[in-house]
């Protein structure tokens, strides 16, 4: 891929007034561009980077610690209706297979196992992790707590939450008004109830014992607002996955 370069030699021009203590100033001097390194785009404050190639002459990448190795799931390229998806529409997947684990993370003296094995089919939270392309395919290395949990289907109600993560069906938004009147999309609160699906089976103690969650399906929870990953049901349903601690209140 061939990489961009800017540069530029300081530039004069009179004209210009210069903020500088409130004087002004009959030269105006740009900053000039570094070149732009390869992989990566800035903008200033902003560094977008590509993925990390690795190369053929390695056959395998072994995870260390905590971290996870999955192979990405491709983009979905069709609508639920069968209509072909622009590249700019696809969504970026969040699920994928499970190829390599490491060790296990330590836990005082104990080492506790990571709790998903190769070939399991899982989902990560959007923005985890560290993008690799190997061999022909794109895989992310992440951690196991950015993991959401393990789903073998194409539904996320099957998903098996898991450490501290709970998976809610969201409430449906109310349609009207206390006094009748009918909301249009863009009134409608995005809501912050709903009821408790599966819960995983809790966070690691300080000995490495499980410590179980307050809440059990079908619990009616209050949650943060914007907390946690949104997801569609295939029955059209709206569902999300989040930490534990993001449930404030238990609806009795």
């Amino acid at each position: 891929m061939a990489t961009t370069q800017l540069a530029a030699s300081s530039i004069s021009a009179k004209g210009f007034a210069s903020f500088e203590g409130l004087r002004s100033t009959s030269n105006f001097k740009a900053v000039s561009f570094a070149p732009l390194k390869k992989n990566s785009r800035s903008f200033r404050g902003l560094i977008v980077k590509a993925a990390t190639v690795v190369s053929p002459k390695y056959t395998s990448i072994k995870p260390l610690g905590d971290r996870v190795l999955v192979k990405i799931k491709d983009a979905e390229d069709k609508s639920v209706g069968g209509i072909l998806l622009p590249t700019s529409a696809q969504s970026k997947p969040q699920g994928g297979e499970v190829v390599a684990v490491g060790e296990g993370r330590s836990v005082g003296k104990t080492t506790v196992e990571i709790s998903v094995k190769n070939g399991t089919q899982v989902l990560y939270s959007k923005f985890a992790g560290t993008e690799v392309e190997f061999n022909g395919s794109k895989h992310l290395i992440l951690k196991e707590d950015d993991i959401i949990g393990i789903l073998e289907t194409d539904d996320i109600k099957d998903l098996q939450p898991l450490n501290d993560r709970v998976l809610i069906k969201v409430a449906e938004t109310e349609e009207k008004t206390a006094g009748g009147l009918f909301l249009s999309e863009s009134a409608k609160d995005k809501p912050s109830i709903g009821t408790v699906i599966a819960v995983g089976p809790g966070p690691l103690d300080a000995e490495g014992n499980r410590k179980s969650l307050t809440v059990s399906p079908g619990n009616e929870v209050m949650y943060s607002k914007y907390a946690g990953n949104d997801f569609k049901g295939a029955d059209g349903s709206d569902y999300i996955t989040l930490k534990a601690p993001d449930v404030i209140a238990i609806l009795p």
